[in-house]
């Protein structure tokens, strides 16, 4: 007689799910990836601030090496992350943008026009008061530090709030990070890089041209948008222009929008599967009715979408929270509570924290006000402010300025690094409180009841 087996002992799959099970809750939370990244940030600065934190420095200031027919570039891993695969995180939100401005909140021109206003404010004021701390000193330079808002870790705070923030202005920060980030990268480009080189911006201006034409002949095929997107980043790198701006424009130029009426496309397919059922089964023909069934579904679903549901996972627990990782180790050994009150952090933090809630508030409410556009989507003034409180976090792009700022200034930059982070968490703590815990959500914010 066989020996009974042991049923007390689970199979192997059921141990990976029980293994896997915190893993896939995590990921199926609304704040996961908003979570992560604050993980990776308290990490890196732990990290860098360790006794181990030489090691920090040397893995993200590794040189590399890149040859391509014979044509190649050194540089360090930091810098493939921050220039080359935050690219993608830019691109996801270029397609993001031009999903609302084209079927979404931004689909009107008012509403397309507010985040504008709103940056405009959020650059103009922290600059300015920055400005009133530091005129004539040294430090007057910087006076750009305090004008971007860090997308990853703005969108990343408000995510942990998300159920109380109406679609609308999450949109809305979005837009206005975007619009924000372009106008950073032109002061960086105009008063702190090495100066625009014409003839490779007019490389990139003929490389636009053709995105154009692949979204206006509605071409699908992703590798043909991503040999032209690696053009068009090579041609602003060395136009002068930060690079990363490539993915935005490559995510703005993919087609949002069905090439054929879903109703059309549903009712054709209609009429060809009743047109197979009364045939007689055919084994032969079935892989050819199956392709062209899938080649008229695709009529329905833009290319757009389909390239967000595939880089939206790379992006959001991949590439921002390795961003994160290597960017907010910041050392900050040697500096003192008594060093916030000198005029350079001091008029970050100023900047930061009360310039940019007043410049992206005061304007648009005054826009609000003047019937330039509505309020976004299910949102109240309440939460607008909240909103404009945590655009002052600009804690990585703050650092990037203030290196290109300070660079041989040794001082200074220690300076700047202690003003950006506590301008940057005061912002995300204050913003983050306001929106959890003050702000009320209007009724058309809240979701309805299952």
């Amino acid at each position: 007689m066989a020996t009974p087996p042991i049923t007390n002992r689970p199979p192997v799959p059921a141990l990976f799910k029980v293994a896997l099970a915190p893993v896939q809750a995590f990921f199926r939370l609304e704040a996961s990836s908003g979570i992560l990244l604050a993980l990776c940030a308290v990490a890196a600065l732990a990290w860098a601030n360790s006794p181990w934190g030489d090691t920090y420095a040397a893995v993200f200031d590794a040189p590399l090496h890149l040859e391509i027919v014979g044509h190649g570039g050194h540089f360090t891993f930091r810098e493939l992350i921050n220039d080359g695969l935050m690219t993608l995180f830019f691109f996801l939100v270029g397609m993001e943008i031009k999903r609302e401005l084209a079927a979404g909140e931004l689909r009107t021109f008012s509403r397309a026009l507010l985040p504008l206003i709103a940056a405009l404010g959020g650059m103009v004021v922290p600059a300015g008061l920055y400005l009133a701390f530091t005129h004539g000193t040294p430090a007057q330079g910087g006076w750009a530090i305090p004008m971007a808002t860090d997308i990853a870790f703005a969108i990343g705070c408000l995510t942990l709030v998300k159920a109380r923030v109406g679609h609308g202005l999450v949109v809305f920060l979005t837009a206005l990070a975007i619009f924000d980030d372009i106008g950073g990268i032109l002061v960086i480009a105009l008063f702190y890089g090495t100066g625009l080189h014409v003839e490779w911006l007019a490389v990139g201006a003929g490389l636009v041209a053709v995105l154009w034409g692949l979204n206006r002949f509605y071409v699908r095929n992703g590798l043909v948008y991503a040999l032209v997107g690696v053009a068009l980043w090579y041609a602003m790198h060395h136009g002068g222009i930060h690079a990363t701006l490539s993915g935005v424009v490559l995510g703005l130029c993919i087609p949002a929008l069905p090439s054929r009426p879903g109703r059309e496309v549903l009712e054709e397919l209609a009429a060809y599967v009743n047109g197979l059922v009364s045939r007689p089964d055919d084994e032969s023909a079935r892989g050819a009715q199956l392709l062209h069934i899938e080649e008229a579904l695709e009529d329905i679903e833009p290319p757009l979408n389909r390239f967000v549901h595939l880089w939206h996972g790379y992006v959001a627990y991949g590439i921002v929270p390795l961003f994160a990782l290597a960017n907010s180790g910041v050392d900050v050994s040697g500096m003192s509570p008594s060093d916030l009150l000198k005029p350079l952090p001091l008029g970050i933090i100023v900047g930061l924290f009360v310039g940019k809630q007043l410049g992206i508030f005061l304007f648009t409410w005054a826009a609000v006000k003047a019937g330039v556009s509505p309020l976004p989507a299910g949102g109240s003034m309440a939460q607008l402010h909240g909103v404009a409180v945590v655009a002052g976090i600009g804690f990585t792009v703050a650092l990037f300025v203030g290196g290109l700022a300070f660079a041989g200034q040794p001082a200074l930059l220690a300076e700047a690094k202690l003003g950006i982070l506590t301008g940057s968490l005061l912002s995300a703590v204050v913003g983050y409180v306001l929106l959890r815990y003050v702000a009320r959500p209007s009724p058309a914010a809240v979701p309805a009841p299952p």
